[in-house]
């Protein structure tokens, strides 16, 4: 599948690197089919665009929560697991949107509120959305 995106050009995408959200994600319900892109020159990314195959003006900028110092624990609802296919809690992923700061502030904001689940196994993936009461995230010193 070939797309053009505004942010990375023409890229053309392999069966194997679809990511499918069956729900879309909160606000984009209409985009279900993403790829995880990085820049070809950096040896070991850590920044991401996931990209919208469906409407390719849709981009979110994503990393892992490592990067960020964060360590996460929340539980998935029977109809999140099943909505990933996850039989093996070591196929799921995490991931973060990062946006840029605001001047003055930290060079990177990250919802940490709203993780991107995704299942490594079956490329199936969702935006988990955290209330406070079942989720612990801990900040890890980043050296």
């Amino acid at each position: 599948m070939k797309i053009t995106s505004p942010i990375v050009g023409e890229v053309d995408v392999s069966a194997d690197r679809i990511l499918n959200f069956p729900s879309g994600l909160p606000g984009f319900e209409a985009c279900r089919q993403f790829t995880l892109l990085h820049s070809e020159e950096v040896e070991s990314p850590t920044l991401f665009v996931l990209q919208c195959l469906d409407d390719p003006e849709v981009a979110f900028n994503v990393t892992t929560p490592d990067v960020l110092g964060l360590n996460y624990e929340f539980s998935l609802s029977d109809d999140e697991v099943a909505a990933l296919q996850l039989s093996n809690s070591d196929d799921a992923s995490l991931l973060l949107i990062v946006s840029p700061g605001e001047p003055g502030e930290q060079p990177v904001r990250a919802n940490v509120m709203a993780p991107l689940v995704i299942n490594t196994a079956t490329r199936h993936g969702l935006q988990k959305i955290i209330g406070k009461v079942d989720a612990s995230v801990t900040l890890k010193a980043v050296a």
